[in-house]
C-alpha cells in the first residue's frame, strides 16, 4: 500500500476543495504544512502578527461568502489570534483554523510553549467560548473525518468559526495515498420555513396598518438583498436596518428608512417605534440597535407584535417576545413570503405618503451635516471626510471600518447602494480589524476599489498591516482619521468625569502624534499627509485610483458621532470621590 505524509495530502485536499489562499503566520509546529503549501500551488499570506492574519481571514471569507483558513502556531500564536477569530464567530463568519500543537508523545511533559494548567496540550481550550466546534487530532486516521466536518460545521446553520488542532508530529505522519479524497463536506440545501409558516408572516404583513421589516447582517450573510427588495417592492413598507445589516437595501431605496439605534436615524427610530408590526429578519436585536431595549427609543415591543425570523433558533425571543418565531434561511424563505404575498395582493401595492414620510425624514436629518459636509476647517470635520470619501470611492468600491467615528458615521451617514460593499465588525466591535480585515477584503474583491476607514488608535495598534501589503502588493488604501485620541471613549469619558485621562495620546503634556504617512513610505508603500480640507478629495480620488497601496493621514476634529437613539452606558456612570 502506497502512503504519503499527511501534511502534503491536506494541502491537496484544502486545493481540490477551492482553498486558493491561506493566512497566517509560521512556528516551529506548521512548517511541514507550508512547505506543503508551497508544492501545491496553495498562496500563503503572511502577516507579522496573529490577530492581523485572523482579521485579514476574516475580511476575505465576508466577501467570498465561504469559510477562509487561518494557519497559527501553538501557544503564543493561538491565543495572539483569538481575538480575531472571536471577532468573526460573533459575525458569523465562516473560517477553519488550523493550529500547530505539541508533539503529541509529550503531552504534560510542558515541552516548549505548550498551554496544560488544566489538561495535557489543553490550549483548544482556549476557543471553546467562541467556536462552533473545536477538534484536537490525535491520531493521523482521524484527520480527513474531521477536517470534512470543520469545513461543513463553519459553514452550515448560523456559520462561524472551528478550530483544528493539530500535534506537529500528525503533519508529518504517513497516510494511506488518497485518504483525504474520499471525504468531501456535504451539499446542504438550507432549510426554508414552510409554506404555512410563509403563509401566517404574509398575511400578517399585508394586513398589518403600519408593519416594518427590520434586516441584519444574516440578510447579508445569506445573500438575499434581492429577495428582500423585492418583497419589499410588492408590499410598499417601510425598511430599517441594523449596523451590519447596512446595504441589505440600497440607501436610494424609497422605503429604507435607515438604521435603528444609538447611532441611528431618527425616522428609522420613529417608524420601529410606532409600528404595529415588526418582521425582523437575520438580526439578534443588538444592544445599539435597539437603544438598549429601552421602548421610549426604538423598538416598543410589546404593543407592537413581533414575528422574527432568523437562521439560529437560539435567537428567536432573546432580546424580545414573540409572537411567531421562523427558523430557516432568509433567501429561500423570502421568497416563499413573496409567493404567498402575491396570493393575497395581485398587484403592488403603492404607498406615495410613506415614501414621502421617509424622504422629508432622511433629508431633514441629512441637512443638519450640510455645512459641515463642505465645511473648510481643519484639522477636518469627519463629516467632511465621509462625504468626500463617498465622491472619491467608486459605488461598487468596498469600504471597510474599524470602531468609532468611522463606523458609527458610516452606518448613519455614507450611502450604501450595492449589498456587501460595507465591511465592518459587529458583534465583537474589535479595534483593529479594520486595518487588517481590508486587505483580506482586497485579496478576495482584486477587480474593486477597496478602502479602509479607520482611526489612529485602532492604525496605530498594529501598522505592521503596511508592510503585509507591501510584501504580497495589496493595493488598498487606508485613511487614517486623526484625531490623536481613542476618540468616542474620550469624548465620553470627558462628559461624564471632566476628564481624557487616558484616553488621549500625549507627551510631555502636549498632543502626541505619529507622522504615518512617513511610517508608510518606511514601509515601502505611498504616504501622504492632508494639510487642508480643499486637498482632500483629489488626495482621496488619486490613492484610490493607483491601485498601490497607499496610506492617506487625516487630521481629524474630535467631535461626537450624532446619536438620535439612547445607550442606557450614560446612566450608570458616577463621578464620585
Amino acid at each position: 500500500m502506497k502512503v504519503r505524509i499527511l501534511a502534503y495530502q491536506l494541502a491537496q485536499y484544502l486545493k481540490d476543495q477551492g482553498v486558493e489562499i491561506v493566512f497566517g503566520l509560521c512556528g516551529h509546529t506548521n512548517i511541514a504544512f507550508l512547505d506543503a503549501m508551497q508544492e501545491v500551488g496553495i498562496r500563503f499570506i503572511t502577516s507579522r502578527h496573529e490577530q492581523v492574519a485572523a482579521h485579514m481571514a476574516d475580511g476575505y471569507a465576508r466577501v467570498k461568502g465561504k469559510p477562509a483558513v487561518l494557519l497559527t502556531h501553538l501557544g503564543p500564536g493561538l491565543t495572539n489570534a483569538a481575538t480575531g477569530v472571536a471577532n468573526a464567530a460573533l459575525d458569523s463568519i465562516p473560517m477553519v483554523v488550523i493550529a500547530g500543537d505539541v508533539p503529541s508523545h509529550y503531552f504534560g511533559r510542558h515541552p516548549h510553549q505548550e498551554v496544560n494548567l488544566h489538561l495535557d496540550a489543553d490550549q483548544f481550550e482556549i476557543y471553546r467560548p467562541f467556536c462552533k466546534r473545536i477538534w484536537r487530532v490525535e491520531r493521523p486516521s482521524e484527520f480527513p473525518r474531521v477536517i470534512e466536518r470543520a469545513f461543513h460545521t463553519a459553514q452550515t446553520g448560523r456559520s462561524g468559526a472551528v478550530l483544528v488542532d493539530v500535534p506537529m508530529d500528525v503533519f508529518s505522519a504517513d497516510l494511506p495515498d488518497g485518504a483525504f479524497k474520499i471525504l468531501s463536506p456535504q451539499k446542504v440545501n438550507e432549510a426554508a420555513i414552510s409554506e404555512e409558516t410563509a403563509h401566517q408572516i404574509a398575511k400578517s404583513l399585508v394586513e398589518a396598518k403600519s408593519p416594518v421589516i427590520h434586516v441584519g447582517g444574516g440578510v447579508l450573510l445569506g445573500r438575499a438583498s434581492a429577495e428582500l427588495t423585492e418583497l419589499v417592492d410588492w408590499l410598499a413598507v417601510p425598511v430599517t436596518h441594523t449596523l451590519m445589516g447596512k446595504g441589505a437595501i440600497s440607501d436610494t431605496h424609497p422605503f429604507n428608512a435607515g438604521m435603528t439605534g444609538f447611532w441611528g436615524v431618527p425616522i428609522a427610530n420613529d417608524l420601529a417605534k410606532s409600528s404595529d408590526l415588526i418582521f425582523a429578519a437575520g438580526t439578534r436585536f443588538g444592544e445599539t440597535d435597539s437603544s438598549s431595549w429601552d421602548d421610549r427609543f426604538t423598538f416598543k415591543i410589546p404593543p407592537t407584535r413581533l414575528i422574527h425570523l432568523d437562521i439560529d433558533i437560539n435567537e428567536i425571543g432573546r432580546n424580545y417576545p414573540t409572537e411567531l418565531g421562523a427558523v430557516g434561511d432568509v433567501k429561500s424563505s423570502f421568497a416563499k413570503i413573496l409567493i404567498e404575498v402575491k396570493k393575497l395582493l395581485p398587484q403592488p401595492r403603492q404607498n406615495p405618503a410613506m415614501q414621502e414620510k421617509i424622504r422629508s425624514g432622511r433629508l431633514n436629518f441629512s441637512n443638519r451635516w450640510a455645512e459641515q459636509r463642505v465645511s473648510p476647517q481643519f484639522p477636518l470635520n469627519p463629516a467632511r471626510i465621509l462625504a468626500d470619501l463617498r465622491t472619491a470611492l467608486p459605488e461598487n468600491g468596498m469600504i471597510v471600518t474599524d470602531v468609532g467615528w468611522n463606523k458609527n458615521g458610516v452606518g448613519q451617514q455614507f450611502p450604501i447602494n450595492i449589498p456587501g460593499t460595507f465591511i465592518t465588525p459587529g458583534g465583537l466591535a474589535t479595534m483593529g480589524f479594520g486595518p487588517a480585515a481590508v486587505l483580506g477584503v482586497k485579496l478576495a474583491a482584486p477587480d474593486r476599489k477597496v478602502v479602509a476607514l479607520v482611526g489612529d488608535g485602532a492604525f496605530s495598534s498594529n501598522m505592521s498591516v503596511m508592510a503585509t501589503a507591501a510584501e504580497s502588493n495589496i493595493g488598498v488604501t487606508w485613511v487614517v482619521m486623526d484625531n490623536k485620541a481613542f476618540g468616542t471613549i474620550a469624548l465620553l469619558e470627558k462628559s461624564h468625569y471632566d476628564t481624557f485621562y487616558g484616553t488621549v495620546f500625549t507627551r510631555d503634556g502636549e498632543p502626541y502624534d505619529i507622522e504615518y504617512a512617513q511610517v508608510a513610505k518606511a514601509c515601502g508603500i505611498e504616504g501622504i499627509k492632508v494639510e487642508s480640507a480643499v486637498d482632500l478629495l483629489p488626495i482621496l480620488r488619486s490613492a484610490i485610483e493607483s491601485g498601490k497601496p497607499t496610506l492617506v493621514h487625516v487630521p481629524m476634529e474630535n467631535i461626537p458621532t450624532p446619536t438620535p437613539g439612547y445607550w442606557n452606558i450614560n446612566d450608570i456612570y458616577r463621578k464620585g470621590h
